[in-house]
């Protein structure tokens, strides 16, 4: 046997027999692992962020742990196996990929992707944007929702349309601002601005989501090297002026 096989055998042997041995493991169900695996996918997300391989393969092992749980919940219901997932996926990728398993020419990355969406259709979805999960966080929404939208021929040409729609909906911003518009009206030209710059962002090569947590995570160490360096100095950060803060916010960037 592979190995990989094999190693993967022993894990559903395992999560079976957690199944009937662990009190814990035997009072889980559908519903109790979810908020579980998004934990663990955000995990998971941080360690590729952090380009800690290391961790990046043991929180891969922990969400494949979690598929063979589900699986194996599903198998005591009566409705799905470990086999029947797999075999569900595998179809699928057979089946969406034609210009590998069957006759179907592409050009690029691109053309696949339209594809891949016009199959989804043809499979009896109504919407495209069927995909997209309703409790995806929102920026994460508006990408998804913009590359299906693009995977069948909605979106720009040119890298400077986009740009300047993004000028645009900066202006009408600023308009409702200046005049004084009542907040639902500037939480709505805000949600323009914002649904833009991530639109622009798909063109110029650029994941909105990481882009935003590393700057999260650049403040995050500035922000507390700051903190520590003002301890040393015998001083609290509510006490400081702006042009002190502002000294050692520029020192932190130089560490």
């Amino acid at each position: 046997m592979r190995p990989e096989l094999e190693a993967f055998e022993r894990l559903v042997t395992i999560i079976s027999e957690l199944r009937t041995q662990c009190p814990w493991d035997r009072k889980q169900t559908l519903e109790s692992l979810r908020y579980l695996t998004i934990e663990e996918t955000y995990e998971l997300s941080d360690a590729i962020l952090d380009r800690d391989l290391e961790e990046v393969k043991k929180e891969l092992g922990d969400l494949i742990m979690h598929v063979v749980f589900y699986s194996q919940i599903g198998f005591e219901m009566g409705e799905f196996s470990i086999t029947d997932v797999l075999n569900s996926v595998s179809d699928k990728l057979v089946h969406r990929h034609p210009h590998v398993y069957g006759d179907v020419d592409v050009n690029d990355a691109e053309e696949v992707k339209r594809n891949w969406e016009k199959i989804k259709l043809k499979e009896g979805k109504k919407s495209v944007l069927e995909g997209v999960p309703k409790s995806l966080p929102a920026m994460v929404k508006a990408n998804r929702i913009q590359e299906k939208a693009r995977g069948v021929g909605f979106d720009w040409d040119q890298q400077s349309q986009v740009w300047a729609k993004l000028q645009e909906e900066l202006s009408e911003l600023q308009h409702e601002v200046e005049s004084g518009a009542g907040a639902e009206k500037i939480e709505d030209e805000f949600g323009d601005v914002l649904f833009s710059m991530i639109n622009y962002s798909r063109f110029i090569g650029v994941n909105p989501e990481d882009a935003l947590e590393r700057t999260n995570k650049k403040f995050i160490q500035r922000f507390q090297y700051l903190e520590k360096r003002a301890a040393e100095m015998g001083k609290e950060i509510s006490s400081m002026s702006l042009d002190e803060m502002e000294a050692l916010w520029q020192e932190a960037k130089k560490n």
